[in-house]
């Protein structure tokens, strides 16, 4: 997921949906915006991965909020299931570019566009889409499978 921009009601749905799902991990490739959304994100019956987005002027206090939960940088790598994973907010598209040709990541995580656009090769990339819908009036997260990288598309 990405995106969510604080829109509380969409970030519960999203939430209810990966519970139900019994996904093993959420990933959130920035822009969470308020350090008021933790407390949502808490709620998750998963463990929870986050970055920041370029609209994350809150810093100090997103760090504190998620503290609990993950510790929030720019880019993280991640080794889920034997994938190797990078996540990027993805507002500067030729680091974008750089991880998804540099061979070093099955996946990459990213947001910024907020429009959902999944591509292959070297590396896979996957934008989710917003959670907020704020911007495109669909609220997405995606859900992937690691073992064959297959994906689907949830519109909340």
């Amino acid at each position: 997921m990405a995106d969510s921009h604080d829109n509380l009601s969409a970030i519960r749905s999203a939430v209810n949906l990966f519970n139900q799902r019994e996904v093993s991990t959420v990933l959130h490739a920035g822009d969470l915006i308020a350090p008021f959304t933790a407390r949502e994100f808490k709620k998750l019956n998963s463990k929870f991965e986050a970055i920041y987005g370029n609209n994350d002027g809150e810093r100090v206090g997103l760090k504190l909020a998620y503290s609990e939960m993950c510790v929030l940088e720019d880019l993280k790598e991640l080794k889920l299931n034997s994938r190797k994973i990078a996540m990027i907010h993805g507002h500067n598209e030729a680091i974008v570019s750089a991880l998804q040709h540099s061979g070093l990541y099955d996946v990459v995580i990213r947001g910024h566009t907020h429009k959902v656009n999944v591509s292959t090769g070297p590396s896979m990339v996957i934008n989710p889409g917003e959670t907020c819908g704020y911007l495109s009036g669909e609220k997405s997260v995606i859900i992937l499978d690691l073992d064959d990288l297959s994906y689907e598309t949830v519109f909340l």
